[in-house]
């Protein structure tokens, strides 16, 4: 790997979330990505969000459900309200927003009031805040292909210069055609991480990382189609790492001619 063209960012990793077809949570990605069992790709089963308070619960769209769910898991054991929080994703809404551009060339133009406060970047870290009452520093970014990368890199940045635990929920939506044949997502998938500044009981490893411009190895792993897919899980190799306690390097795939190098230590 050549030398990195970025500082270093290093913070302990407390809790994961997971989300993907065929895996419907972090258990099952774990045992997946040990080799224990096959992966059996499967339309992807998201969280109920029974945190949300009914009438919210009801207006949830999927990558609401999606986001919600991957931070309740990868958060597990934590005071939720008090954690500082960066959402990311390549796009919005897939389904709403299909389902504006519906009504929009329809004759009857009339958007409702949820459809469009559903429609905007920012909703999911909006009904993060309602569910957990939450006060706490929040971010809501968008980097294409690379948003995963840039929700990394700014948690890791945030734990770092506030020395605050923060949480990383980073997801994709799938779009309904027409607009799939031009952003072909074959559906919703998403990864949590819960960053901490201090090593604790919960930590689960050290997680520092840096952008390089050497080139993203392949991944010679089932889970290929799924990385390869889905912008989010270029994150894959790095919980591969994670899952099998190996401690190590990895090169994911961030924007163009730039990567994030991420080592793995399991040392205390």
């Amino acid at each position: 790997m050549t030398a990195n063209t970025g500082t270093p960012l290093t913070a302990w990793i407390a809790g994961v979330g997971f989300v993907s077809p065929g895996l419907p949570d972090w258990p099952t990605a774990l045992a997946v990505l040990r080799g224990e069992q096959a992966w059996v790709s499967a339309p992807t089963v998201l969280p109920t969000p029974s945190i949300l308070p009914a009438a919210e619960r009801r207006r949830a769209s999927r990558v609401i459900k999606l986001a919600i769910g991957l931070g309740l898991e990868a958060a597990a054991g934590a005071d939720v309200s008090t954690l500082a929080t960066v959402f990311t994703a390549s796009g919005s809404d897939g389904h709403n927003c299909h389902a504006l551009c519906e009504q929009l060339a329809s004759d009857d133009r009339h958007v409702s009031p949820t459809r469009f406060h559903n429609s905007v970047h920012n909703a999911p870290a909006g009904y993060w805040g309602i569910a957990v009452r939450s006060m706490a520093p929040c971010q809501v970014l968008c980097a294409h292909d690379g948003s995963f990368g840039a929700g990394l890199l700014d948690s890791l940045a945030q734990v770092v210069l506030d020395h605050q635990d923060t949480l990383l929920m980073a997801y994709d939506s799938e779009y309904p055609e027409p607009l799939f044949s031009i952003r072909p997502l074959p559906d919703c998938a998403g990864v949590g991480l819960r960053l901490e500044p201090e090593h604790s009981t919960q930590s689960l490893a050290r997680l520092t990382a840096w952008t390089t411009d050497a080139p993203a190895p392949a991944w010679n792993h089932p889970l290929e189609p799924l990385r390869a897919a889905i912008p989010v899980l270029r994150a894959l190799p790095l919980l591969e790492l994670l899952a099998q306690g190996r401690s190590g390097e990895v090169c994911l795939d961030y924007l163009p001619g730039l990567q994030i190098a991420a080592r793995l230590e399991f040392s205390a």
